[in-house]
C-alpha cells in the first residue's frame, strides 16, 4: 500500500468554547489511487473534514499529512497544489468570461507560461469532452456541463487528489451519471485519488472504500457491500439505502428469495435476468 493521506486523531471545533466537536478524533489513511466515499447526514463533519484535508481549516488537534508533507502553515501552499476541490455549485468557482478563460485561471494564478496553459487548457477541456464549448460563457451551459468544465479547471493544475465536496448534488441524474463516469476515467488515466464527499448512495457505491460519519466522528469503515448490507442500520443514521437495497427490501416483500450478499445495480440486474431464465 501506499499512503497519499493520513489522518491521525483530528479534531476541529469552529468555536473555543463549542462543546459539540466539528470533527472528534478522527483517524484514516487513504492509499495513492484510492477513490474514497465519505458519507453521512447533514452536521455529520463530511465537508468540514474535506477542507481539513485540504487546508482550507486547520485542525485544532491531531496531525494531517499529504504524500509526505505535514499540514501546516509552511506546507499548506504545496498541499494545496496538490490537492484540487470540486465544489457544490459549480457557479461560485467560475470567474473567466468564458469556458477556456475559466479553466486558465488557476494555472494563471500559479505563473504556468502562456504556451504551456494553452496546451494544459486544451487538454483538460478534451478530457471532460468540452472542447466544442471553450469559447461560450460558462453560464450558459447545462449544470453538467458546468461541473464538467469546473473539473477541467482542477485537471488541468495537474493535482495528485480530487475531492469531490457534493459536487453532483444539484445535478439531476443525466447530469449525475454525466460528472461521474468523467472523474472514473479521469482517475484511471491520470491514476489519481479521489475522494467524494456525498449524500448520494449509489454514488458512494462507485468507491472502493466508504467511511461513515456521524455527529463529527468517524463511525464506520469498509467497502461498499460491507457498508450497505448493513441495510436499516444505514437508515438509522440518516442515510438513504441504495436502490438495489430497496429493490431487495421489496421483493423480499413479495416472498422472493434473494441474494443475502449487496449487489450493485448491475448485480442485481443480472441477477434478476438469470434468476427469469431459470423459471
Amino acid at each position: 500500500m501506499n499512503p497519499i493521506i493520513q489522518l491521525e486523531h483530528v479534531s476541529f471545533n469552529y468555536q473555543e468554547d463549542q462543546t459539540i466537536l466539528a470533527l472528534n478524533d478522527v483517524s484514516f489513511t487513504i492509499n495513492k489511487g484510492e477513490w474514497i466515499a465519505i458519507i453521512g447526514h447533514n452536521g455529520s463533519g463530511k465537508s468540514t473534514l474535506a477542507k481539513t484535508i485540504n487546508g482550507l481549516i486547520m485542525p485544532s488537534e491531531g496531525e494531517i499529512t499529504v504524500d509526505g508533507l505535514s499540514l501546516n502553515e509552511e506546507n499548506v501552499w504545496k498541499i494545496r497544489e496538490k490537492i484540487g476541490m470540486v465544489f457544490q455549485n459549480p457557479d461560485n468557482q467560475f470567474v473567466g468570461s468564458t469556458v477556456e478563460d475559466d479553466v486558465a485561471f488557476g494555472l494563471e494564478n500559479q505563473g504556468v507560461p502562456r504556451s504551456e496553459m494553452l496546451v494544459r487548457v486544451s487538454e483538460a477541456l478534451e478530457k471532460v469532452r468540452m472542447s466544442d464549448f471553450k469559447t461560450k460563457e460558462p453560464a450558459r451551459l447545462s449544470g453538467g456541463q458546468k461541473q464538467r468544465v469546473a473539473i477541467a479547471g482542477v485537471v488541468a493544475l495537474s493535482p495528485d487528489v480530487i475531492i469531490l465536496d457534493e459536487a453532483t448534488s444539484m445535478l439531476d441524474p443525466e447530469g449525475r451519471m454525466e460528472v461521474i463516469s468523467t472523474i472514473q476515467k479521469l482517475k484511471k488515466e491520470k491514476e489519481l485519488t479521489v475522494i467524494s464527499i456525498t449524500h448520494d448512495i449509489d454514488e458512494a457505491a462507485n468507491a472502493n472504500r466508504v467511511l461513515v460519519m456521524k455527529a463529527g466522528q468517524l463511525v464506520q469503515e469498509g467497502t461498499p457491500e460491507e457498508i450497505f448490507s448493513a441495510g436499516e442500520q444505514l437508515v438509522e443514521m440518516g442515510l438513504d439505502l441504495p436502490f438495489p437495497e430497496k429493490l431487495k427490501i421489496e421483493l423480499t416483500k413479495l416472498g422472493i428469495n434473494l441474494p443475502a450478499e449487496y449487489m450493485s445495480e448491475e448485480g442485481m440486474v443480472e441477477w434478476l435476468w438469470t434468476s427469469s431464465l431459470r423459471k
